[in-house]
């Protein structure tokens, strides 16, 4: 055990005589989790920060729905069809679901289901569509009279 404590100094040594140390990131400066409050994950958000890591597929189920539910009105908001909204609420309530439905273990999943037609009246709350209908000029708006076809406008 000792000679592999020497063999391992040893190629310490002459990496140093190499240079592969001259340039690292942090040459000269503190270890970030090292500081005044130490927090023994700096390594990995640094890591996640450096690849861009993210997504649903690194946090458990239960944490990426979070997520996705504090992001889900503005993800909406960014929609142009009602049928889209209605699909977009569906797939979000389905994956909900079957997160609870997974035996897997990890954070217990607290996120609601979300009801889809109440969704779409908000969504068209936020685009400023009055009533229930599906787009502006629908039935719930002001009521205009039909338009007379143009050859029949001159006449009385």
């Amino acid at each position: 055990m000792q000679t592999r404590g020497v063999w391992v100094d040893h190629l310490v040594d002459e990496a140093i005589r190499r240079g592969d140390f001259d340039d690292l990131p942090l040459a000269g400066k503190p270890i970030p989790g090292l500081g005044p409050v130490h927090d023994p994950d700096w390594w990995l958000k640094g890591l996640v920060r450096r690849e861009h890591v993210g997504g649903d597929g690194v946090l458990p189920e239960a944490l990426a729905l979070r997520g996705l539910d504090e992001r889900l009105d503005a993800r909406l908001d960014g929609l142009r069809h009602e049928d889209r909204v209605r699909a977009v609420v569906q797939e979000f309530n389905d994956r909900v679901v079957a997160a609870r439905r997974q035996l897997t273990g990890g954070p217990p999943v607290v996120t609601p289901l979300r009801d889809v037609e109440a969704e779409v009246a908000a969504w068209r709350d936020r685009r400023g569509w009055p009533g229930t209908g599906s787009a502006p000029g629908g039935s719930e708006g002001p009521q205009r009279a039909p338009r007379r076809p143009w050859w029949r406008r001159g006449r009385s």
